[in-house]
């Protein structure tokens, strides 16, 4: 018998403090910054196409959730304030980025330094074909 993933037993989004306050039915909880959640959203804007394909995510320290739609039970897909949509979140990948909070942070901010940007910068223009709007049109130029 396999053992199934963890089940959320309750989730708040608190706009204020930019958290989701997930408890499963494990008995763990946990509160997972906006911007964490933004900056590791499981979108192919943000990780690509594959390995080393990865878009480093800035000035994200204020966005919001202004929407958290449901996908089917195993998921929601929220609507961030930047604009930012396409992110499926399954209940085991919020486990995950609640579990190795910490870790992802001090990964991101390494990863940062390495490439020379601010966490609080604004994020490139669309014509770097780094951002959410390379992707409206649906397709890519390689």
């Amino acid at each position: 018998m396999t053992q199934s993933a963890p089940q959320p037993t309750d989730l708040t989004v608190h706009r204020v403090s930019r958290v989701l306050e997930i408890a499963f039915d494990d008995g763990a909880s946990f509160r997972i910054p906006f911007e964490l959640m933004r900056v590791y959203s499981p979108s192919a804007e943000v990780r690509g196409h594959g390995p080393g394909q990865e878009v480093l995510q800035t000035g994200k320290r204020n966005v919001q959730i202004d929407a958290l739609e449901p996908v089917g039970r195993y998921a929601v897909q929220p609507v961030f304030s930047d604009g930012h949509d396409s992110g499926i979140y399954t209940w085991e990948y919020l486990y995950f980025l609640g579990q190795e909070r910490e870790r992802l942070w001090q990964e991101d901010l390494e990863k940062l330094q390495l490439a020379g940007l601010d966490r609080d910068a604004p994020m490139a223009s669309a014509s770097s074909g780094g951002t959410c709007a390379s992707h409206q049109g649906g397709g890519h130029v390689h």
